[in-house]
């Protein structure tokens, strides 16, 4: 089963991920995909928090900052998924730090292309997007790309999975599928 769980930051997305992703493995292996790659101390801050909030929860780490399939080179493919977060994944592959931050601009087809294709092969997977996408504020060009391939990839991601979610304020509101909690 796949789901997509999308809302604004500081919502309850990474709480219902965590719910959910507890609850689809049963007594199975549970993987956090920790896609972040921290710039300063409020993303540190940010990561110790996440790592706090699934203490105890039976998750197995697993850093993957790029090709979320590379994750089946260590991963049981039959476990359960949560991928924190696909923003962060299209971040690191757009602006890659190896090329000064320069944009691959092929980065948000090739990153959709990778996500859909992992949702495919993993026995369940729990997505989470941020929606930075909705407001009429104009940013940056480069800004602005990275909105737009965010917003096409979550579109490919809300077709394919089986259940989509939005988390508004810490309410559920379900647009696809069924919330199995």
């Amino acid at each position: 089963m796949t789901f997509l769980i999308s809302g604004g930051a500081k919502n309850g997305k990474s709480t219902l991920a965590q719910e959910l992703a507890v609850k689809l493995s049963g007594e199975g292996k549970r993987y956090y995909v920790a896609t972040m790659i921290p710039v300063d101390e409020e993303d540190r801050d940010r990561i110790r928090r996440h790592v706090a909030d699934r203490a105890g929860l039976g998750f197995e780490t697993v850093e993957c900052c790029k090709n979320v399939m590379s994750c089946l080179d260590t991963a049981d493919p039959e476990g359960t998924f949560l991928v924190d977060s696909v923003t962060a994944l299209l971040q690191n592959a757009l602006f890659p730090a190896e090329k000064d931050y320069e944009m691959d601009l092929e980065a948000g087809e090739r990153c959709a292309n990778e996500i859909i294709a992992f949702g495919g092969i993993a026995k369940n997977v729990v997505f989470v997007s941020d929606y930075i996408y909705s407001d009429a504020e104009r940013y940056s060009e480069s800004t602005e790309i990275y909105r737009r391939c965010l917003a096409s990839i979550d579109c490919r991601l809300a077709e394919a999975c089986d259940t989509v979610v939005e988390v508004a304020a810490g309410n559920r509101i379900v647009h696809k599928g069924v919330l199995p909690l």
